[in-house]
């Protein structure tokens, strides 16, 4: 490992090498927070990709993808006149240290969980800090993160399930809610209709309705992942993964048949799809 005067000359070096490129580069001089930003959650994306494989060589290449980013931007604050890296970092250190008590201060905090207890407040208390709990939640974020999130932000002021086995009569109950909203959107399709226009308007209302309690659902899934200390987002991508790996095996044993997956059977997929697991089990 290197040492600390190798780090910071390692990072002298980056800025070096942004500030030519941002000079002679036709590319990198054409560009802006606008133009960077959907690269950067490409970037963001593929580091996480990583990270969930532990992938370590891959986990250094990425970070240096996305430091690339934060270099970038902030090389375009300094041209605006608004702030450089020096700032970003300061700015960063400062918050650090003010959310920190416990290390900085004369705070006391035995665990994580006495460090987080405070987390919220703390923030609220910040010059331009969060002005209420859920505001410190990015409009921005993926969905299924998002309501994480916001779980996680209102646990921080006591707003959750004393006992989390309780959860589930809530998962249970969206469930039962979801189903009779889809049961009556299906009686709504099943109907005679005279007045088309009516009808419509009804299917309308009635699929908004089954939306609405299919994301109750989920919302409901995702805190009981959080209250059992299950990353849902993790969880996800882990089935999204195992799923495509089982159909990538279903397939290929198919083509060695000389058969294509849309003119075999459902039962014929199936059998192939219990040997996938298998063969997964077999190899873990």
């Amino acid at each position: 490992m290197h040492t600390k005067q190798e780090k910071m000359e390692a990072f002298g070096r980056l800025l070096d090498v942004m500030d030519d490129l941002r000079e002679k580069c036709p590319w990198d001089r054409k560009q802006t927070n606008e133009s960077l930003r959907p690269n950067t959650i490409e970037e963001t994306y593929e580091l996480c990709d990583a990270l969930l494989k532990n992938d370590e060589l891959n986990i250094c290449k990425e970070l240096g993808d996305v430091l690339l980013h934060i270099v970038f931007y902030s090389k375009i604050g300094e041209e605006k006149g608004a702030f450089d890296v020096a700032d970003v970092c300061n700015k960063l250190c400062d918050k650090l240290i003010f959310r920190h008590p416990h290390v900085y201060g004369d705070a006391k905090a035995n665990t994580a969980g006495e460090v987080v207890q405070t987390w919220e407040q703390i923030k609220t208390k910040e010059k331009d800090g969060n002005k209420t709990v859920l505001s410190g939640v990015p409009d921005a974020l993926p969905s299924l993160i998002k309501a994480y999130r916001i779980q996680d932000q209102a646990r921080n002021v006591g707003f959750d399930w004393d006992d989390r086995r309780d959860v589930w009569k809530k998962v249970k109950e969206e469930i039962g809610e979801f189903e009779t909203e889809v049961e009556q959107a299906q009686a709504l399709d099943d109907s005679l209709h005279a007045d088309e226009t009516a009808f419509e308007e009804a299917k309308k209302v009635a699929k908004q309705h089954a939306t609405e309690e299919f994301g109750d659902v989920m919302f409901s899934l995702i805190n009981a992942a959080r209250l059992y200390k299950i990353n849902p987002d993790n969880a996800l991508e882990l089935t999204n993964q195992k799923f495509i790996h089982r159909f990538n095996y279903v397939e290929a044993k198919a083509k060695e048949k000389g058969q294509a997956l849309k003119d075999m059977t459902l039962e014929e997929m199936d059998a192939l799809w219990n040997e996938a697991k298998t063969a997964n089990k077999t190899t873990n």
